[in-house]
């Protein structure tokens, strides 16, 4: 990483990489711990080293973002507030625990050793390009492929769902703007249980690409045995960022959901070769 750093010269690092499935983290949370906190810290060591030796000026105009979740938060009960800068970290899954670990480090980076961090913490991610074990794509695909559409437990757990080109606009306004030490919470005000998702898709399926036999999309919901520890519900209060770097979400869990969808209809060469070769919609994250 350090000779990449030297290479490039980069004047920000924006840090996404990571292992990013719960139930995957599950299966196998060695490979999160390696990734995301070993990968956490030989990235921030390289970014160390490479600043220590830019010029003052340079060093004046460096920054290291740390992209991380809201799930380092834990979970809400329903009438609880959203999460803020300033919740307490209750990390619940493999996932969470390993992301919360990277947070702590990228802080005591900069507390130690004087690295411009700042950090940002979003909500549930979708959109194009997004891969399909993860609950938006893979409720397209199997619909597509006229498979079962899965809702874990009784589809009622809670995510704030944030489109992925809001998410991009929001990183070049911290990485940018975004003051040194600081933290921001970015989020779109979008919650709906998981089984509201599942139907809108349904919905707009039935409209973009209706079945051949005329029924609806819908008939193929099936419950499943929930996630072990399946969090309640994640929220994100995003007026800090708002208010201190004037950024707000465009697109609506509607059209986000919509573009989405049809990004996939149209995209079948892009995801075909994951479903054939990588990854088929098989169940994760089951214990025994």
């Amino acid at each position: 990483m350090l000779e990449v750093f030297r290479a490039y010269e980069p004047d920000v690092v924006m840090h996404l990489a990571a292992e990013s499935h719960v139930d995957r983290s599950i299966d196998a949370p060695a490979e999160f711990m390696q990734t995301n906190i070993f990968g956490t810290f030989s990235l921030l060591e390289a970014a160390r080293t490479y600043f220590e030796g830019l010029s003052n000026q340079r060093r004046n105009s460096f920054r290291f973002h740390h992209i991380s979740t809201d799930e380092v938060f834990g979970q809400l009960k329903p009438a609880d507030p959203r999460f803020r800068e300033t919740t307490p970290y209750a990390p619940t899954s493999p996932y969470s625990a390993s992301k919360a670990a990277s947070d702590h480090l990228a802080r005591a980076w900069h507390h130690t050793y004087g690295l411009p961090v700042v950090v940002s913490n979003c909500s549930n991610n979708y959109g194009p390009y997004q891969f399909p074990e993860k609950l938006i794509p893979l409720v397209i695909l199997n619909a597509l492929e006229a498979n079962p559409l899965p809702v874990y437990g009784n589809g009622g757990n809670i995510r704030d769902w944030l489109f992925v080109d809001d998410h991009a606009r929001a990183l070049f306004r911290i990485a940018t703007a975004g003051r040194i030490g600081a933290s921001y919470m970015v989020g779109a005000n979008a919650e709906r249980t998981n089984l509201e998702i599942v139907e809108t898709i349904c919905r707009v399926l039935n409209e973009l690409r209706p079945r051949a036999n005329g029924a609806a999309y819908e008939d193929r919901i099936t419950f499943v045995v929930d996630r072990p520890g399946h969090d309640c519900r994640y929220a994100v209060d995003a007026t800090k960022i708002n208010h201190e770097l004037g950024w707000s979400p465009e697109e609506t869990l509607a059209s986000g959901l919509r573009k989405t969808v049809a990004w996939y209809l149209e995209n079948e060469t892009w995801w075909r070769p994951i479903r054939d070769l990588r990854y088929d919609g098989v169940r994760l994250g089951l214990i025994g």
